[in-house]
């Protein structure tokens, strides 16, 4: 009998912009190509939260998307930090990535309330931070493409996903992207992020089946298009 991997996608409608159902893609695609049956679930504002989740993807937004979702997200908050405390993986880009911290200040500063699952706090920029990004982390370089206006400041004892190579990152200034809680992760870098980085697809993998299935057995997958996509996204300008 196949093993089951259920994926859950925050807010698909909301918050799914700059092509992140592609990490949800990448996900389901590269355990299936080791034998896994996937259930792709989703998770609307006032719908009753799963029971059963796996792992979990959440996109980025406009603010009004952020709007829409914040009185539904901080419902299902205990839910989603039960998650992580018991291992759950799960990988949040902008929009909600920045929810996952305290809260989103807009540019007329009103706030938008997060679940405060990062030690994080977010304000919208006086300009967009758009390009191409490489930043060192412990899976070696990430390569993506960000597109945001919010600047997200990390807690002292709040780590990040990784050191900024090339690109603006969280803020521009520390040199910071994104944020880590346990097998929780935070980035500005959109739905090209896990098909450029298949380790880190892998990873969020492993954490899934192993939370799940106590092991996870990593057969090998063809990567050669996947790396060529890397190297030429790594020397593309900013």
């Amino acid at each position: 009998m196949k093993k089951t991997i259920k994926i859950l996608q925050l807010y698909p409608r909301e918050m799914n912009i700059y092509g992140d159902w592609g990490n949800v893609l990448t996900l389901q695609k590269r355990l299936q190509w080791r034998g896994y049956t996937v259930e792709l679930l989703q998770h609307h504002p006032g719908a009753a939260f799963p029971k059963d989740v796996d792992l979990v993807v959440g996109g980025g937004g406009q603010d009004s998307g952020q709007d829409v979702i914040q009185d539904d997200l901080l419902k299902i908050g205990p839910q989603l930090h039960a998650l992580a405390d018991a291992g759950v993986p799960m990988l949040m880009v902008c929009g909600l990535y920045q929810l996952f911290g305290r809260f989103f200040q807009t540019v007329d500063g009103r706030k938008i309330n997060g679940i405060g699952l990062f030690g994080a706090e977010t304000v919208a920029g006086p300009r967009r931070l758009i390009g191409n990004v490489v930043i060192k982390s412990e899976w070696g370089d990430i390569i993506g493409y960000e597109n945001h206006s919010g600047l997200t400041y990390l807690d002292k004892d709040q780590p990040s996903l990784g050191h900024v190579k090339k690109g603006d990152g969280n803020n521009g200034k520390d040199k910071t992207e994104g944020a880590i809680y346990k097998n929780v992760i935070g980035s500005y870098l959109h739905g090209s992020l896990l098909p450029k980085n298949p380790i880190l697809a892998d990873h969020l993998i492993d954490r899934a089946v192993a939370n799940k299935y106590d092991e996870f057995e990593a057969e090998a997958v063809d990567d050669t298009l996947a790396l060529k996509a890397r190297n030429v996204a790594k020397k593309r300008p900013r």
